[in-house]
């Protein structure tokens, strides 16, 4: 995972602008990043769909304070408190936001739109009933910090019994982007945010990328079915600790200001 979800994004710049950290402008221009534009459907008291503007308005008035992430995957319903419903569509998403304080959660929904040589992405943001109640197996900062540390040993054993560290031109392309990502200062948290969500997510998402790197630099060292069913076996905890961990660090400003 070389960026940051749409969904973090989201809550992300939405938790800053409900706390009057930066202005809508900022706030939807960071949201929507390298896509063309995203749109809210379903939000209560509108007929269609609407900008982001007028909905982080909208979930303001609804009695929205705050954006918590979900990135469930097939087992593990990572942030998510249900209905049945809701789960199921983040989980074919495998992200959703969910709003702290109003009942109501908003799962993406990409498109490409446009003519061969010159397609951009549009996306619409259902919003949907959610359950209130603690999300799903989301650790604290301090708990993701200590996963993590011990993940990237893992991570970097597994590499390297399977001899699958990052080599060849695609590794090498997807390591220069990220650190290059990296130099240029990450927005992926925006202001308010505490500097330990920041390295942790920063942390997180150096994990999921040697992570993405071993299942797609083909096969290394594991040249059989069951070496290869051994890799995913051992990376799966290590992604998964990856995910745990990107969820707290964008759910942190809701939660130091829920203590």
């Amino acid at each position: 995972m070389l960026s940051e979800p749409r969904s973090g994004r989201l809550a992300a710049w939405g938790n800053a602008l409900l706390a009057g950290l930066v202005s809508p402008d900022d706030a939807v221009l960071a949201i929507v990043g390298e896509d063309a534009v995203h749109r809210v459907e379903g939000l209560p008291g509108e007929s269609g769909p609407v900008g982001l503007t007028l909905a982080l308005g909208r979930l303001r008035t609804l009695g929205a304070s705050g954006l918590r992430v979900a990135l469930p995957a097939p087992g593990h319903p990572l942030g998510l408190s249900g209905p049945p419903e809701f789960n199921a569509r983040a989980l074919d998403a495998e992200e959703a936001v969910i709003c702290f304080g109003a009942a109501l959660g908003l799962v993406p929904e990409v498109y490409e739109a446009g003519p061969a040589g010159d397609v951009h992405v549009e996306v619409v943001w259902h919003c949907l009933a959610v359950r209130e109640a603690p999300p799903a197996d989301v650790p604290s900062l301090g708990e993701a910090e200590r996963e993590l540390a011990e993940a990237l040993r893992e991570a970097t054993e597994v590499l390297s019994r399977l001899d699958l560290a990052g080599s060849g031109p695609v590794a090498e392309a997807a390591i220069d982007a990220y650190r290059a990502r990296a130099e240029r200062g990450r927005e992926a948290l925006a202001p308010g945010y505490p500097p330990r969500a920041v390295r942790v997510l920063e942390l997180a998402q150096r994990v999921a990328l040697l992570v993405s790197l071993a299942y797609e630099n083909g096969p290394g060292g594991a040249v059989s079915a069951s070496e290869l069913a051994v890799r995913a076996q051992a990376l799966r905890p290590v992604e998964r600790t990856a995910r745990r961990a990107q969820v707290a660090a964008y759910n942190a400003m809701v939660e130091e200001r829920e203590r």
